[in-house]
């Protein structure tokens, strides 16, 4: 059974897994701010947020069965397997920003939304380092971006540029928020994620590594 391997007993492993849930209580913060700063949004979120209000559910809710559709379309298409974070990401992100969303205080302006905006890019770029640093795999958008790097023969940059640049045409066809957080998402996002890494010493490689449990499971992520 899954709770029966020695990597699930260990106790490292279960404090990656504590680890892993801050990376994402943080996401779900930072992304919670970026909404109510309403000055435009990265191109998931701004993806989400305008299919949550055509669908009438919630941003977390389509955040989840995003994450479900990109986590079957990467392991059947791309051969990606999912790993323990790659499933944690799809359930927890979402309901994340459900729960903490409503505490927050929507943006009076320009000015404090800019303000605010910038508040979550820092907050996101550790959220970032916190939960590559588990070690426990890529989240979906992630092994999607791996996945087609690898089978296409193009560098991981350009595969995620390439995903990423499609999701916010989508997202601004059907009148996402797409403005002034786009750009500085943009501009910004790069080299505050690399500078995060860089100062809790993670690497840039999201996948999942077992070494240090003497184990290597062969059902829990990675790509191949």
């Amino acid at each position: 059974m899954f709770y029966e391997t020695p990597l699930l007993r260990s106790r490292p492993f279960w404090l990656d897994i504590a680890r892993l849930q801050v990376g994402l209580f943080l996401f779900g913060l930072a992304i919670s701010l970026m909404l109510e700063a309403r000055i435009g949004l990265d191109p998931w979120s701004a993806f989400h947020e305008v299919v949550s209000e055509r669908s009438g559910l919630s941003f977390g809710r389509i955040a989840q069965v995003t994450g479900l559709v990109l986590i079957v379309f990467s392991r059947v298409a791309l051969s990606v397997r999912p790993g323990i974070a790659t499933v944690l990401n799809m359930l927890l992100i979402g309901p994340w920003v459900d729960l903490i969303r409503p505490y927050v205080d929507f943006a009076d302006g320009f000015g404090p939304g800019v303000v605010q905006f910038l508040v979550a890019i820092p907050m996101l770029g550790v959220g970032t380092a916190v939960y590559i640093g588990a070690s426990l795999g890529a989240g979906p958008r992630d092994g999607l971006a791996m996945g087609l790097s690898r089978t296409i023969g193009r560098s991981l940059r350009a595969s995620r540029i390439g995903v990423e640049v499609t999701v916010l045409v989508v997202a601004a066809i059907l009148g996402g928020s797409i403005g002034w957080g786009t750009l500085i998402f943009a501009l910004l996002m790069g080299p505050t994620m690399q500078a995060c890494l860089r100062v809790f010493r993670v690497s840039h490689d999201p996948s999942p590594t077992y070494r240090r449990y003497g184990v290597r499971p062969p059902h829990t992520g990675g790509l191949g």
